[in-house]
């Protein structure tokens, strides 16, 4: 890898809101490890449009990260994440959708037998910044590092006319669903634009944004990765 840059910081630009993340605190003793997919299940059955609107992302449920977020703990089928005061699950979604997705304030899911009960919603606005990353992003299940590099490359440009400056991969995961393991690695692109940056915030990269894949997040930068290994 080859990785210069500055540090990072809030690019001037004028945000577009079309798409926003909705955040509920949430009261919960404990939850699956690997909780995506019952997640998107039960957000699926409370909200109707959720399924068919292929703009909304569900951010997976983290607990005890390190790294900032680029780290998590090893798969493990009887591992268990415990939530705390918090935590906090987001949705990102199109602005439409706000009062429709605000309702689930004071709504209980099931995840895996684990009760979890939604608190107050909070409205948060997407974050300009030249580095982002997501936490999972769909690779095939031998796919090279540089093949996974290259398609997502193509992928940026289609979606923002421009070409990839900084990007790196990181750790591999997979998400457990009824039709098989989806294999993923973290993804962290560097040195954009406002226009690419929030371009990817809103549409994402790969698929499966309803279990956590392809959403993007603002990062400190490839220093505080570096730091805190």
């Amino acid at each position: 890898m080859f990785w210069q840059e500055d540090e990072d910081k809030t690019l001037p630009y004028q945000i577009p809101d079309e798409i926003i993340d909705i955040s509920f605190n949430i009261t919960c003793k404990q939850l699956p490890l690997d909780n995506a997919w019952e997640l998107r299940q039960q957000l699926q059955q409370a909200l109707p449009w959720l399924k068919e609107n292929k703009r909304a992302g569900i951010h997976q449920l983290f607990v005890a990260e390190s790294n900032n977020g680029w780290m998590r703990p090893e798969d493990d089928e009887n591992q268990v994440l415990y939530p705390s005061r918090r935590t906090r699950l987001y949705l990102r979604i199109p602005r439409e959708f706000i009062k429709e997705t605000e309702a689930l304030s004071g709504k209980s899911l099931t995840i895996a037998d684990y009760p979890l009960k939604l608190g107050k919603p909070k409205q948060k606005e997407l974050v300009n910044t030249s580095i982002i990353f997501s936490r999972h992003a769909l690779s095939e299940k031998d796919e090279t590092e540089d093949a996974f590099l290259q398609r997502y490359a193509t992928e940026f440009k289609k979606i923002t006319g421009s070409t990839i400056k900084k990007m790196m991969s990181g750790k591999t995961n997979k998400i457990k669903t009824p039709q098989g393991d989806l294999h993923t690695r973290h993804l962290m692109i560097a040195d954009l634009d406002s226009n690419a940056s929030i371009k990817l915030q809103q549409f994402g990269l790969g698929g499966e944004r309803q279990l956590g894949c392809g959403i993007f997040l603002p990062h400190k930068g490839i220093k505080s990765l570096i730091s805190d290994e």
